[in-house]
């Protein structure tokens, strides 16, 4: 893959916000994403997740409603694939040099993790969208995962139904600067 290759995938890829609920995800082009977040690197290699895949049609639904408040998410009922980002413990060394740093690695591990996903699912030509905003202990009772656990993320997988929105970000100048804070 050529940088430039790379580079367009990062452009086009969006929180897509409505799916074709119709449309299942092709197991094969779900098993290389999940791949894609296995493989991501992490914190003296602590791999401190787990990703509870839901495609179970009528558990989707119910997990989407769960996604779903204050009038926040309500497409995650249309996705047909939810993958429910758990939170494991990090490995000693992670734990420890957290404790020294004052950092929580799990959670930066995670978001890449998460970005590796969504990069991976842009590139099967899918959309999704990550979700902090959900009611947990919903969700967690949905698919049987322990109370003691902490569900980070849900991210909606499916085939998007809306065109490619125009990518705003801050102009570079404004976040990165070369040899020093400016």
């Amino acid at each position: 893959m050529e940088y430039s290759d790379f580079l367009q995938l990062v452009l086009s890829r969006q929180s897509d916000r409505a799916y074709d609920k119709e449309r299942p995800v092709e197991t094969e082009k779900l098993e290389r994403i999940l791949e894609a977040g296995r493989l991501a690197p992490s914190a003296c290699n602590a791999q401190p997740w787990k990703f509870v895949v839901i495609t179970d049609r009528e558990l989707a639904v119910k997990i989407g409603k769960a996604a779903a408040g204050l009038g926040m998410n309500k497409f995650a009922k249309d996705a047909p694939v939810h993958i429910l980002v758990v939170e494991e413990s990090a490995n000693i060394t992670s734990m420890l040099g957290g404790k020294v740093k004052d950092k929580h690695f799990p959670l930066i591990d995670i978001g890449i993790a998460a970005a590796h996903i969504a990069l991976a699912a842009e590139s099967e030509g899918l959309g999704s969208c990550m979700i902090g905003w959900f009611d947990e202990k919903e969700m967690k009772r949905l698919a049987d995962i322990p109370s003691s656990k902490r569900v980070l993320l849900d991210i909606t997988i499916g085939y998007p139904v809306k065109e490619k929105r125009k990518k705003m970000r801050k102009p570079k100048e404004k976040v990165i600067s070369y040899n020093s804070y400016k």
